[in-house]
């Protein structure tokens, strides 16, 4: 997938976690930061969410991806944007009022060392916040048919290096690294018309380029076709837990 094909998976999870980071906003009084961090930022996606919501604030974001980044440079102009390993952020202790990040920890290899890392630069009475991170194990697909598909893509992100299961761990997470006052939760899921076609596009060239690999393509497009016609007939249910957290720093 190209940055682009990517910049619209990444605003389709914004989507989906729009209410969300509205509660968090207002919960934590983050219309009072000055200086949030995405790390792991993207495209920007989030960043240029967070910029409407919180208008006073100045924004900053690091990621791995140059090419990531440029998008970025797009989408959210307004915000400070450098390439950098959440492992070692480039920034002095406490120099954030709150550190964010949005499908991200999955990704992360020792994620309770990216997590000291992100409290270290959140200065005291600041506030780590993971605004969303998906598990794979508690997915619901139904018609049965489609639960193959659920199975298969939680085995194809492992081979990718993500942990599946990330949304469940959050909040031993963040009391493992010491933040205070720890909150966890769970987006809700709802259903009514089908997803716009470009969405459902979206999800289906993430999962052909997850499972290309994995099963034969003929097998695949028969899956694409079960998924199309049940979401048509009002049938498709698809939930993949996602969690939240946030904690304070002392």
């Amino acid at each position: 997938l190209t940055p682009q094909s990517w910049h619209r998976r990444f605003s389709q999870q914004a989507r989906w976690t729009e209410e969300i980071r509205r509660f968090i906003v207002q919960q934590l009084h983050l219309a009072q930061a000055h200086r949030i961090l995405e790390a792991g930022c993207g495209t920007g996606a989030v960043l240029s969410s967070m910029q409407h919501l919180l208008p006073s604030a100045r924004f900053f974001g690091i990621d791995l991806r140059a090419d990531y980044l440029e998008e970025a440079q797009q989408f959210a102009p307004q915000s400070h944007l450098a390439a950098a390993d959440a492992n070692a952020l480039p920034a002095a202790d406490a120099s954030f009022d709150a550190v964010i990040c949005h499908y991200f920890l999955l990704w992360v290899k020792e994620p309770q060392d990216v997590l000291a890392e992100m409290k270290r630069v959140t200065r005291p009475g600041g506030v780590v916040v993971a605004l969303a991170e998906p598990d794979y194990g508690g997915r619901i697909d139904y018609p049965v048919p489609l639960v193959e598909l659920g199975r298969l893509q939680g085995q194809a992100l492992q081979i990718q290096g993500a942990d599946p299961y990330m949304g469940r761990k959050l909040n031993a997470l963040f009391h493992q690294a010491g933040l205070t006052d720890v909150h966890a939760g769970l987006l809700g899921g709802q259903w009514s018309e089908p997803p716009a076609f470009e969405a459902w596009e979206s999800e289906w060239a993430v999962l052909q380029t997850d499972l290309a690999n994995t099963i034969p393509q003929d097998r695949l497009d028969a899956l694409r076709s079960v998924d199309a016609a049940a979401w048509q007939k009002g049938e498709r249910i698809l939930f993949v837990p996602t969690f939240y957290a946030w904690g304070k720093v002392a």
